[in-house]
């Protein structure tokens, strides 16, 4: 009896996907078909038609999933420390610095290697 109600619940919410798809499909269809329309108003339909998807999407399995995903990672986020702005920008002057530096020491080696190529094939005067 379990393994009824497992499979019937899988074969809706494989259908209220495919409504969410086909709603998605839809929206873009009319909003590149009524081009005559103002931008304004297709956009607001299409995000309309999209928010109407992603509430039949998030009913299923799946979508309870992924919102918990979400905010499981909001969470996660919260509890980071980000930097401060004068450490964002002591990071940032250090990186330009070694991308300078390393940019130089590579264009140097090249140099050389390109002058004891010259001298070995003897096209260099």
């Amino acid at each position: 009896m379990n393994s009824r109600a497992e499979a019937r619940g899988a074969s809706l919410d494989a259908i209220k996907l495919a409504v969410a798809i086909f709603l998605l499909v839809i929206g873009i269809f009319a909003f590149y078909y009524f081009a005559s329309i103002s931008t304004l108003l297709r956009v607001i339909g299409l995000l309309v038609i999209s928010a109407g998807a992603a509430v039949i999407a998030f009913q299923t399995e799946r979508g309870r999933l992924l919102w918990q995903f979400v905010a499981d990672s909001r969470m996660e986020v919260r509890k980071v420390v980000w930097p401060s702005r004068q450490e964002t920008l002591q990071t940032t002057l250090v990186v330009v610095v070694m991308v300078l530096i390393v940019g130089i020491v590579l264009w140097l080696f090249d140099m050389v290697l390109m002058s004891i190529l010259r001298f070995l094939t003897g096209q260099g005067g």
